[in-house]
This record gives C-alpha cells, sequence and structure tokens, in this order.
C-alpha cells in the first residue's frame, strides 16, 4: 500500500491518525499543496480531483476519500475497530462522522477558504480555479460557533462522539477542532465537556502525527 499525505492539511491527518490507531506501516508520499503537488500530471493520473489523502491498494485500487479509506482498512484489519462493532455502533459511527464533516469541516472551509487573501482563486479544492465569496468566510465562522455548541451538547450526553468508546468520528472532530485555529476560532471558555474530550484526544500518540 502507499499512503499520499499532505503534513500540513487536516484532511490527510485524519488518515494518519486512523492508520497510526489501527497500529499500521504503511508507505508514505508527501504531496505539497503549497507547492502545487495535487495539480502535476503524475497525481493527476493517481486522483484525478487533485486532493489528499489517496491511500493506494496493493492490487491498484486508490481510495481519494477519508470515509473510503477507512472502510477498506477496518475491513483488511479489523483490530482495533474504529468504525463500530454492532449494526447500531456502526450506524452511529458513520452519522457522527458524516455531521462532524458537515457542521465542522465544512464552515472551516468556507472560512478559510473564501477568507484568506493566499486563498484567493482557490475557494475549493479541485483543478478548477474559483473566486471567493467573502460572504461564505462570514457564514462559515457563524456555523463554527454552531457547531461548537452541538459539540458540547454531544460530549454532555457520551464520553466519546459517537458511541461509548473510541472511533472514527472522536479522529475527525479532533482533526477539525484543533484546525479552527487557522481561522482564529477554538474552543470556547465555557465548554466544559468539549475540553475534557478535546484533552484526552491530544493525549494518544496519533495526535501528534
Amino acid at each position: 500500500m502507499i499512503f499520499y499525505d499532505c503534513s500540513t492539511a487536516p484532511s490527510p491527518k485524519r488518515a494518519r491518525m486512523f492508520i497510526a490507531e489501527k497500529g499500521l506501516d504503511i508507505e508514505t508520499r508527501e504531496v505539497s499543496i503549497a507547492g502545487g503537488d495535487q495539480l502535476k500530471p503524475d497525481f493527476l493520473a493517481i486522483n484525478p480531483f487533485a486532493t489528499v489523502p489517496v491511500l493506494v491498494a496493493e492490487d491498484g485500487t486508490a481510495f481519494t476519500e477519508n470515509t473510503g479509506i477507512a472502510a477498506y482498512l477496518e475491513a483488511a484489519f479489523p483490530e482495533p475497530p474504529l468504525l463500530g462493532t454492532t449494526p447500531a455502533e456502526k450506524g452511529l459511527v458513520a452519522t457522527w462522522n458524516t455531521i462532524c464533516e458537515l457542521h465542522g469541516g465544512m464552515p472551516i472551509s468556507e472560512a478559510l477558504r473564501n477568507g484568506n487573501p493566499h486563498m484567493a482563486g482557490r475557494a475549493l479544492t479541485g483543478q478548477r480555479d474559483v473566486e471567493q465569496i467573502p460572504q461564505l468566510a462570514e457564514r462559515g465562522l457563524a456555523r463554527i460557533d454552531d457547531f461548537y455548541t452541538l459539540l458540547e451538547n454531544r460530549l454532555q450526553q457520551s464520553e466519546w462522539i459517537a458511541t461509548d468508546s473510541f472511533t472514527m468520528a472522536d479522529i475527525t472532530a479532533f482533526v477539525f477542532v484543533s484546525f479552527t485555529r487557522v481561522v482564529k476560532k477554538s474552543i470556547p471558555e465555557g465548554n466544559v465537556a468539549t475540553f475534557d474530550w478535546f484533552g484526552r484526544m491530544k493525549s494518544r500518540p496519533s495526535a501528534s502525527l
């Protein structure tokens, strides 16, 4: 297997953490987004969507999304389980992972890509250049506040994001919470349950990768 990574981007970090939590040692190749490596012909031949992460299996199959990478690795290496074990757990992990992507990852992307002058003309990932929309940056910042409220409410009811144990949903939420710093956001002071969860996440070896 070959894992195409970018050490500075949040999406590949999700896959890195998942791989580490599985205890796997996979050949890694760095793709510099800042250097435009994702737009070069050799990488586009692997992933025409021009995004990272990508996991290429031994048979040459390329998985270009975190959910696909996780599903493949969970099936190939079931221990420890990170996507749930019972039907209910699997459903909850998929549900909360998607919630964190839609209500956490997307607002951060909106705020960063539409508000950072260094990303002018690159408001969306992929091969096409897309101009920024300042109103989307403002909306993204407001939605991040809502995401923090959502997380706090959930973590007051559950020790972990999706189930009563650590799962991929926690990885997704942790990476996005960590990445809100790029738009000058952080966990609100009064969100005690979120701070407790975040501290437990930071203590995991995979969090430092």
